[in-house]
């Protein structure tokens, strides 16, 4: 074995969530990950390879732990210290004793948990800054970011740690649910600043009246007289990140404010008679077109391309629907767990149905979809509601049917059927991005607010008013 505390790590496991979980997390603590999915493929490497550890899930072969290590061990090779990932809360007992294991640890997607596991086999401190910087490098505090498999999404992940390494404001586009939130901590943990403050505020959730107070601090006397500060969200990102989360729907007035800011460096609370030196980075995110926003003089032009230095687009899910089944099965582990309902696994037919859905709501709607799912104990998403209408998959995507043989067609009822499927999709996807915010929503499709209510009940949408997580849309 080697004697280096960084050497490679064998990993045993046939779940392939696990796998890339397992890698990115031992990659960031320094070490190698040679991956095996079989106790064959196990004993291979350890013949050829000395390791410093190894990490194994379940034995694919069926064997108990200590005859999985009497096996490898059998090889040639050395499995080395050994921590074991296991949902049984009875192991912890039994296997010290009876296998040699060090250590049990439940999730691969805790990445405090990982790193624990492997400092205690290793002999490595349980803290130090080096290490943790390691694995933010690596992964991150969020498992999703190791969801990110699609060619679209490697390209956002790559954008993101190009990000971090300067220190300039970013913008963040793409529609609700996609991950922007996600994003932005992302470039936040990964930057020079991420032993700083990261401060979020939504700008479209917060009252014009109290949002300035909340940015910028306040400083009035109140009616007592006696003298009142109040720090706001820019100073208490001193140093750190403030994410200015839905910007386009930031106030004018308050726009050439947070400019001054952003430009000077200095910010001044509401009643002040001084200013306040900030050091911060900006980070935005909308799911706004700002570009058409401005050009309709909605958003200042000199705000946008101050904020505009590096821009990130988040895509929908609809566009990387291959994510879905490992990001499906990383919700049902944590929920499970969370719900206590340990043990709840996902169907194939439950993946399959999962997979050919648009998602409207995206990463958010399909999150939502598998807590109902373990709410509900319906691992096969046979009782779920699920889809626009709470139906099959694909709700108002679906392609219409195709007329029976021998049958008349009109080309002007293929059309206006077209058209209103067109019709549906496109005012479920406004009010899917508006939280169903009926007056926001007819603005958006520029029609007046009762057509809109006329058109939600004529196209059946009145009955899928259900938001994700179950509770009445706002009306």
């Amino acid at each position: 074995m080697r004697d280096d505390k960084h050497g490679p790590a064998l990993i045993l496991t046939s779940d392939d969530l696990v796998r890339d979980n397992l890698a990115r997390a031992l990659h960031g603590l320094g070490h190698e990950a040679l991956v095996a999915s079989s106790v064959s493929d196990a004993a291979e490497i350890l013949e050829r390879t000395p390791v410093r550890f190894s990490v194994l899930q379940a034995n694919p072969e069926g064997d108990d732990l200590p005859a999985l290590l009497a096996r490898l061990r059998g090889s040639g090779g050395d499995p080395g210290p050994v921590v074991l990932v296991s949902d049984e809360t009875s192991v912890d007992q039994r296997l010290p004793a009876e296998a040699g294991a060090v250590t049990v640890i439940r999730s691969s997607t805790d990445w405090a948990e990982v790193e624990s596991a492997v400092r205690a086999v290793t002999g490595l401190p349980t803290s130090g800054a080096r290490h943790r910087e390691d694995v933010a490098a690596a992964a991150g505090p969020w498992p999703e970011v190791g969801l990110w498999t699609s060619p679209r999404m490697q390209d956002v992940w790559e954008m993101i740690q190009q990000a971090a390494r300067v220190d300039v404001p970013v913008l963040i586009g793409g529609e609700t649910g996609t991950g922007k939130d996600l994003a932005a901590r992302a470039i936040h943990y990964l930057s020079s600043r991420r032993n700083g403050p990261f401060v979020k505020i939504n700008c479209a959730a917060v009252p014009r009246e109290l949002l300035e107070t909340e940015l910028f601090g306040d400083e009035r006397e109140p009616f007592t007289l006696a003298h009142r500060v109040r720090m706001g969200k820019l100073e208490t990102a001193n140093h750190g990140t403030i994410f200015l989360d839905e910007i386009g729907d930031l106030h004018p007035a308050l726009q050439a404010k947070l400019l001054h800011v952003l430009q000077d460096g200095m910010s001044s609370r509401v009643g002040g008679r001084s200013t306040v030196e900030v050091d911060v980075r900006a980070l935005a995110a909308t799911k706004r077109d700002l570009e058409r926003t401005v050009a309709e003089q909605g958003f200042r032009e000199d705000l946008y391309y101050r904020l505009n230095v590096i821009q990130i687009v988040m895509p929908p899910l609809r566009e990387r629907l291959d994510e879905v089944p490992n990001l499906a099965r990383y919700f049902a582990q944590r929920y499970s767990r969370a719900f206590n309902r340990e043990g709840f696994t996902l169907g194939s037919s439950a993946i399959e149905r999962l997979t050919r859905y648009r998602y409207p709501g995206n990463v958010r709607e399909l999150e939502n979809v598998v807590k109902r799912m373990i709410a509900l104990d319906d691992p096969d998403l046979s009782r779920t509601p699920f889809g626009s209408s709470g139906a099959e998959p694909g709700g108002g995507d679906a392609a219409p049917a195709g007329p029976a043989p021998g049958a008349t067609v009109s080309l002007k009822d293929v059309a206006r059927s077209a058209a209103r499927a067109a019709e549906r999709e496109a005012i479920a996807h406004v009010l899917a991005q508006t939280g169903w915010n009926r007056v926001r929503s007819a603005k958006l499709l520029k029609i007046s607010y009762r057509a809109l209510l006329y058109k939600i009940k004529e196209t059946g949408l009145d009955r899928a008013s259900q938001s994700p997580d179950g509770n009445a849309a706002p009306r």
